[in-house]
């Protein structure tokens, strides 16, 4: 983007993933005005296909998405690559979205749907394989690695109910203590479930002609696996919520961290600063493709009916003015 084309739209979506197009058809649909801002870095770009999503099981991230901005544009819609770095409340109550480039643009609300960064555990080769056989979510891949030798690596409180719910995928699966220390409870545990338990620490991946073959440990021993369970950190994309006040808050699993998130009403999206709606895994880590899209529509229609009131407000102020009430 540059100066010379700042505007202004009812409003600005910030992400174009699945929860942020989606929104954005929804409001175009809904006849307003709607740019989306996209930094093109969805978070499930590793991956080559997206599984549990009704009718479109086995379709590539990157097709649907190119189909849901051609929806979008060809409801008038406007989509702009660029990265939105902050945002201003500006005395009217609209808001004024910077991006990277310098260039800003003006919207009477705002939709962030910019999703999250997945920290992965401190092994070297991790992120070169993450989303192919590194992976997290056994409903987004444990039907394509069903039955094959699965590692679990164990660098936090999460690794012993991850192998408990791999282990539905798989019998052939392991857990790597790694620098994690299992309590008696949790060997009884893995036992009883069949889940082999193997000490040392991991140090690298042993990778094959067709992926992954094993994990390699500190002196020098291999494991099979043919695929890695990790637990990453999921840390809320939210720099551009910084200015207005909207922090990010951590986000528990039974009783334990794992990640960052920008709070809002769980139905609508809304934050807490009127004008400001979220969706998708920005605000909701755990949510797949569908309840992300899910999301963007709910938010949308929130967005669109508050953009409604306040434009009815006016119009009952200026009635009431021209007939002199």
């Amino acid at each position: 983007m540059d100066n010379a084309r700042d505007s202004s739209f009812d409003v600005v979506v910030v992400g174009g993933g699945a929860a942020g197009l989606a929104g954005a058809l929804t409001l175009v649909r809904a006849r307003r005005t709607v740019l989306v801002i996209d930094s093109g870095s969805p978070r499930n770009a590793p991956a080559a296909h997206m599984h549990g999503y009704l009718g479109q099981d086995g379709e590539s991230p990157a097709a649907l998405l190119a189909k849901g901005r051609a929806e979008v544009t060809g409801y008038g819609g406007e989509i702009r690559p660029g990265t939105a770095v902050a945002a201003d409340r500006l005395p009217d109550g609209t808001f004024l979205v910077r991006c990277g480039d310098g260039s800003t643009v003006r919207a009477r609300r705002l939709l962030v749907a910019t999703g999250l960064t997945d920290e992965l555990p401190a092994v070297p080769g991790l992120r070169e394989r993450w989303g192919r056989d590194v992976l997290h979510c056994p409903y987004c891949h444990g039907w394509e690695v069903r039955d094959r030798p699965i590692a679990v690596l164990a660098d936090g409180p999460l690794a012993v109910h991850q192998a408990e719910l791999w282990r539905q995928w798989s019998e052939r699966t392991t857990l790597l203590a790694h620098t994690w220390r299992l309590t008696a409870e949790d060997r009884e545990l893995l036992a009883a479930l069949g889940v082999r338990v193997v000490e040392g620490e991991v140090t690298g991946l042993a990778v094959g002609d067709e992926g992954l073959t094993g994990m390699t440990l500190a002196g020098g021993a291999v494991v099979e696996c043919r695929a890695l369970v990790v637990a990453p950190r999921f840390t809320a994309r939210s720099g551009v919520l910084t200015g207005l006040g909207l922090p990010t808050s951590v986000v528990e699993r039974d009783g334990r961290a794992i990640g960052t998130c920008v709070e809002s009403d769980p139905v609508t999206g809304a934050t807490a600063l009127h004008g400001v709606w979220v969706a998708g895994n920005v605000t909701s880590p755990l949510e797949k493709v569908p309840g992300a899209a899910a999301q963007g529509v709910r938010a949308a229609m929130a967005v669109n009916t508050d953009l409604i009131e306040a434009e009815t407000r006016r119009a009952v102020q200026a009635h009431r003015a021209g007939a002199g009430v």
